[in-house]
C-alpha cells in the first residue's frame, strides 16, 4: 500500500509546528492582554448544532461523520429510491467535524450559562474542517484562532478587535488592510434597490466582487431579478465616498442609518489610536455567514507595500457581530462579537516573505556528541548538569565517527555542541563547538554551563 495524504491536509514537521507556535504565542499574549481567556471545544458537533448556521453553501462544506456500527440498517430507504441526498446524510450521519469556532462557542455558552460571567471574553486555537476544494491558501484542516466577547452590545468591543488585527499583525511582521464595514448598510442597500427580501442573495453576490468584477456582479443580480436601475443603486452605495455621502443616499431607509450610525460610534472609539496598519471602511465589505448581524471585518495582505507586492492569497482574518447566535440554542438576546484569524494562510504568508529566517527555533541550544561507548556514558552524565541549569539539550544516543555525527549536527541545526572521547574524559575538558561561527573551545562542564546561561 503506498502512503499518501488526505486532499487539502498537510504533515506538520516540527520545523513547521515550531513556526506556528510562534505565531499562536504572538497571539496569546496579546489576546490575554486584552482580557480573554482560553477555551476549548470538540471536533465533533452534533450535525444539527452545525446545520443552517453558515448558510447554504456553508452546509454543503461539513464534513459529516457516519454513524456507528450498520449505519445502513437505519437508512431512509426512500431517500436512497430517490437519490436524495439531503435526506439520506439525516438519517446516516447525527454528527460532524466543526466548521468553525464560533457555533461551537455559542453552545457552549448556553450550556455553560449559569457558571459565566458575562460580558464573557474568550479565545480558542484549535483546527476546524471544511470539505472545500483544496488550494493554495485554502485547505480542508485548518486552525482558526478566534476571539469573542458574548453578552454586550457595546460597541466599544469592536474598538477593541481592530486594535487587536492592528498589533497582532504587526508583531507578526506582516502590513496588512483591516477592512470594517457594518451587515444593517448592507441591509439598507437591499431596500435601497428595492429588493429587501433578496438581502441575504444580494450579499453572497456582493462578497464575490473581488473575484468577479462588476460586469460579475450585474449579471448575477440580473438573475435575481434586479433591474439596470437597482444595480446603478447597489454601485452608488457600494462606490461612496465616506460615511456622510451614504447617509444621504440612505436619507429614508433606517435599517442602513442604524449601520451608518455604528460606524461611527467605533470611529470615534478609534479616535487618536495610532494605526500601525491601514484601516478603512469598506461598503463592499459582505461576508457571506449568515450569522453576523452588525459591524463585519475583513484583514487582507497590504499587496501596495514593496515587499508584499507579490503576495497572492485572499483574507487572512475575518469576523463580525451576531445579535442573537446564541437564541438558536435556546438563550434569547446574547449579543457577540468576535474575530478569527486564518493561522494556515498567515503562515503560508510569513513562510513566503521568509519572517521567520532570523527567529531561532531549534528546541535544543546544544547537542553532545560521543565517541565511544566509555564517553557515551560519561557524556549522559554530564548533560544531567547542563539540564539541571534549566538548558535545553539532547545527546546522540550512540557512540560514531565524528564526520557522521558533526553531519547529524548540522542537520538538525543545533547552534552548539559538546565533543567527548578519551581525551575530554581525562582532562575534564570537554570539546564546546560553536556551529554558527565554527569557533572550538576546550571547556569543563561548568564553563559550558556558564557560557551557555549566559
Amino acid at each position: 500500500m503506498k502512503p499518501k495524504l488526505v486532499r487539502g491536509t498537510r504533515d506538520f514537521s516540527a520545523e513547521i509546528v515550531n513556526k506556528r507556535n510562534y505565531i499562536f504565542d504572538i497571539l496569546r499574549n496579546i489576546f490575554s492582554k486584552y482580557g480573554f481567556n482560553a477555551l476549548e471545544t470538540p471536533a465533533m458537533e452534533a450535525l444539527n448544532t452545525l446545520t443552517g448556521k453558515y448558510g447554504d453553501e456553508g452546509d454543503q462544506l461539513l464534513f459529516k461523520i457516519l454513524n456507528n456500527g450498520d449505519f445502513l440498517s437505519k437508512a431512509n430507504k426512500n431517500a436512497i429510491e430517490k437519490n436524495d441526498s439531503k435526506q439520506l446524510t439525516s438519517s446516516i450521519s447525527k454528527r460532524a467535524l466543526r466548521y468553525d469556532l464560533t457555533v461551537p462557542l455559542a453552545r457552549y455558552v448556553v450550556m455553560n450559562q449559569n457558571n459565566i460571567s458575562f460580558p464573557y471574553k474568550r479565545y480558542q486555537i484549535q483546527p476546524v474542517w471544511r470539505a472545500d476544494n483544496p488550494q493554495k491558501g485554502r485547505y480542508r484542516e485548518f486552525y482558526q484562532c478566534d476571539v469573542d466577547i458574548i453578552g454586550s452590545d457595546s460597541l466599544i468591543n469592536e474598538a477593541e478587535l481592530t486594535q487587536i488585527y492592528d498589533e497582532a499583525f504587526d508583531k507578526l511582521g506582516l502590513k496588512v488592510i483591516i477592512r470594517l464595514n457594518n451587515r444593517k448598510i448592507l441591509d439598507g442597500l437591499a431596500q435601497y434597490c428595492g429588493k429587501p427580501d433578496l438581502f441575504m442573495p444580494i450579499t453572497v453576490t456582493i462578497d464575490k466582487l473581488d473575484k468577479i468584477g462588476w460586469d460579475g456582479v450585474e449579471k448575477e443580480l440580473q438573475n435575481l431579478g434586479i433591474d439596470k436601475i437597482g444595480f446603478e443603486k447597489v454601485k452608488a452605495v457600494i462606490n461612496s465616498k465616506d460615511l456622510l455621502e451614504l447617509k444621504q443616499l440612505f436619507s429614508e431607509i433606517n435599517i442602513g442609518l442604524e449601520g451608518i450610525k455604528e460606524l461611527e460610534i467605533v470611529k470615534n472609539f478609534l479616535e487618536g489610536y495610532q494605526f500601525k496598519n491601514e484601516f478603512k471602511i469598506d461598503f463592499s465589505l459582505a461576508r457571506g455567514l449568515s450569522y453576523y448581524t452588525g459591524c463585519i471585518y475583513e484583514v487582507e495582505v497590504d499587496t501596495s507595500k514593496p515587499s508584499q507586492k507579490n503576495i497572492k492569497m485572499g483574507s487572512i482574518g475575518g469576523g463580525g457581530r451576531y445579535a442573537d447566535l446564541t437564541g438558536i440554542f435556546g438563550l434569547k438576546d446574547m449579543s457577540g462579537v468576535g474575530i478569527s484569524f486564518g493561522a494556515a494562510r498567515i503562515y503560508d504568508v510569513m513562510e513566503e516573505l521568509n519572517l521567520f529566517e532570523n527567529i531561532d527555533f531549534n528546541s535544543s541550544k546544544v547537542l553532545f556528541l560521543t565517541m565511544d561507548e566509555a564517553s557515551l556514558s560519561y557524556g549522559f552524565k554530564a548533560i544531567q548538569k547542563v539540564r539541571a541549569a534549566g538548558i535545553s539539550s539532547t545527546i546522540y544516543p550512540k557512540s560514531w565517527k565524528f564526520q557522521k555525527l558533526m553531519k547529524y549536527a548540522n542537520k538538525v541545526g543545533v547552534p552548539y555542541v559538546v565533543i567527548i572521547g578519551s581525551q575530554e574524559m581525562e582532562s575534564g575538558k570537554l570539546g564546546f563547538k560553536n556551529m554558527i561561527n565554527g569557533e572550538q573551545l576546550a571547556l569543563t562542564i561548568e564553563e559550558i554551563i556558564n557560557y551557555l546561561l549566559e
